[in-house]
């Protein structure tokens, strides 16, 4: 799976793309294919992700009111019950409980300011951390929004997604042995229309894998997902 736009985007070329600069989206895009024909013909599926979504969800602290509405919204939703430790939207304030106490965001003074901060799914673009650290591919892309989405036919509930999200943004049932992120509602997101302060917004995609990072990533890649990124990435 891959976006001759997006490669351009990539290497830097103008979009009246001169001979060499062919050549080189040429290679990429032909090393790709290779990698996923060599996938298909052992039945695996293309775990590389390059197509960025059509859009992401980003919250406004400064609206936030911490009525906690989003989460009901996601998991009644998704889940057709009301808890919390389910939703793919996460709400909590900068503060601390004490000088040892690990610290997820950057703090404001020592105890921290007290903002609510709504932590959304990222919708990573290529490399995808929870999608290249499942060992089932069990981590796909819808098609209509480009939202990554977990298929619970493919997941084990190794949880090693969870480990390998840099914001922790993956959730699990524990009921039902399932991962799960954020699909964006298939476009619609419920968390959205359910802010009474309007402290969250669906926007056009933009690349948030900057962002700090509230943990560090266990490092952990499938082989066979290794020797593919090394195309690349070496």
């Amino acid at each position: 799976m891959f976006d001759l736009k997006d490669l351009m985007s990539r290497v830097n070329l103008p979009q009246d793309i001169t001979r060499r600069g062919f050549l080189q989206v040429a290679t990429v895009t032909a090393a790709f294919a290779a990698m996923n024909q060599s996938r298909a013909q052992t039945g695996a599926q293309p775990y590389i992700i390059l197509e960025t979504p059509k859009g992401l969800i980003v919250g406004d602290p400064s609206l936030c009111v911490d009525c906690q509405r989003c989460e009901m919204a996601c998991t009644e939703f998704n889940d057709g019950k009301n808890d919390p430790v389910l939703a793919r939207i996460r709400i909590g304030r900068n503060i601390w409980y004490g000088p040892g106490n690990p610290g997820a965001r950057p703090l404001q003074g020592v105890w921290g300011d007290s903002t609510v901060y709504q932590d959304t799914c990222r919708q990573c673009a290529h490399p995808v951390p929870c999608a290249n650290a499942c060992p089932q591919g069990a981590i796909r892309v819808d098609p209509k929004t480009g939202a990554r989405y977990v298929d619970e036919d493919k997941c084990i509930g190794c949880g090693l997604c969870q480990k390998a999200c840099p914001w922790d943004m993956m959730s699990f049932d524990r009921e039902k042995q399932k991962a799960s992120k954020c699909f964006l509602c298939d476009g619609e997101p419920k968390c959205v229309k359910a802010c009474p302060a309007a402290a969250l917004t669906y926007m056009p995609w933009k690349d948030r894998s900057g962002e700090p990072a509230r943990r560090p990533t266990h490092g952990y890649l499938p082989e066979e997902n290794a020797n593919q990124c090394s195309v690349c990435h070496g």
